[in-house]
């Protein structure tokens, strides 16, 4: 394939002429870490920062590991202390995970962390090393667990600006899509908590003194709902079928995790709820619920039970049925549940008996998810623009920033 005009090829692919490659190690101080001995107490529960690789991954920054040890651990181990701005690579079982500390560190042996030299840009090198995680991985060896060596790290190439600059302006852009992902996480943080609170208030049917709310009855579960039963699906499984089929996974991930069927032996209807009858003890998914907007689309599994509702607002008994309480205590915490008819039958609840109040108060939860949903739908533009931008600006497909107006100060 002919070069475009201005490029080069190179061994991590086609960069601008004005680019180089350098290794890891002419950029950084490569760094790896250690564990102090744990049978010393001495050793433990101190003030620094001791991160493993389970800690790394989840966000760009860390401040405040898990576990800390003292100067003394520090002192008697392999384990370095690390300043603020260095970049945690893990390197162990866990493959190319990427944190910037916030505070000085030291980690575990299971990283090999970077220590920039001058005239690098901390973001810009952070985002190159997360375009280079399949490189890692497929450098990676062990029987046990898969490893790669510090002197495989040290020789990894990066394309690189040659200027602070660049570097800069391209790390800077990058950055803004970040906060941009994180000040709508947080505002998705702040909104779940508020409907917390509103659901602890509007779905609550007794006062501070544990007398019934006016305006709420107590009745017999089944005088509010038919129940049904879904049925097995497993045979019936395709890649991408008529039918999602609503299993446990399906509805314990709010509708993330599908598997699809040609087959359905139990349809949903719109306004049905539909919730998980058997879990793990201590299990996430018990008596979660999930509302069927749609007629003809879900095809309900076994052990899945379809609550359906006799003439109270289905959306409203979706929220106040959603991990109820009478179906979590089935729960022992030793033994795996299952909610059986004869608990379904026994089923005494409190509800809200005028319908109105019951849809306004369905509209008001409604609304917040809605709300939620279009901010999470704007993260995953983001993720995605950012995806496409790092591909182009990490390897100079696109230029954002001319060189020539620079003064000489180059990796």
């Amino acid at each position: 394939m002919e070069l475009k005009e201005g490029y080069k090829m190179t061994e991590v692919g086609e960069i601008p002429e004005d680019w180089n490659t350098p290794a890891l190690e002419d950029v950084s101080q490569v760094i790896g870490g250690g564990t102090p001995s744990t049978q010393n107490k001495e050793f433990w529960n101190g003030a620094i920062n001791w991160f493993t690789p389970s800690e790394i991954g989840k966000s760009k920054y860390v401040a405040e590991s898990l576990r800390k040890i003292t100067e003394k651990g520090l002192r008697n181990s392999s384990a370095k202390l690390l300043p603020v701005g260095s970049v945690l690579l893990t390197t162990r079982a866990t493959i190319g995970e990427l944190a910037i500390t916030t505070e000085p560190s030291c980690t575990n042996q299971g990283f090999q962390s970077l220590v920039l030299r001058e005239n690098v840009n901390l973001d810009f090198l952070y985002y190159v090393l997360c375009r280079r995680k399949n490189d890692f991985l497929r450098n990676a060896s062990g029987s046990t667990f898969l490893e790669i060596s510090p002197q495989k790290v040290k020789k990894t190439k990066v394309p690189f600006p040659r200027t602070y600059c660049e570097q800069t302006a391209i790390a800077t852009t990058l950055s803004d899509i970040d906060t941009l992902i994180a000040r709508t996480e947080k505002l998705i943080e702040k909104k779940r908590a508020i409907k917390q609170g509103m659901m602890q208030q509007l779905l609550s049917p007794y006062d501070m003194e544990g007398r019934l709310k006016d305006g709420w009855i107590k009745k017999k579960f089944t005088e509010i709902v038919d129940y049904v039963h879904g049925k097995a699906h497993e045979q019936h499984i395709v890649d991408d079928g008529k039918f999602i089929v609503a299993n446990s996974k399906f509805i314990s991930s709010d509708g993330e995790v599908k598997k699809y069927s040609n087959h359905s032996f139990l349809t949903a209807k719109s306004n049905d709820i539909l919730t998980v009858l058997s879990d793990l003890p201590n299990g996430k998914a018990l008596a979660k619920c999930y509302f069927v907007d749609c007629d003809n689309r879900y095809a309900v599994n076994q052990r899945i039970c379809i609550w359906r509702s006799k003439g109270a607002d289905p959306l409203f008994l979706y929220y106040l049925l959603n991990r109820h309480e009478y179906f979590l205590q089935l729960d022992d915490g030793v033994t795996q549940t299952h909610i059986l008819n004869g608990d379904i039958e026994r089923f005494e609840i409190d509800i809200l008996d005028n319908k109105n109040e019951q849809i306004r108060i369905g509209k008001i939860f409604k609304s917040i998810e809605n709300e939620m949903n279009s901010w999470v739908k704007y993260i995953g533009k983001l993720q995605s623009l950012k995806q496409s931008m790092m591909q182009s600006l990490l390897t100079g497909k696109i230029r954002i920033y001319k060189p020539e107006y620079e003064p000489a100060t180059q990796v």
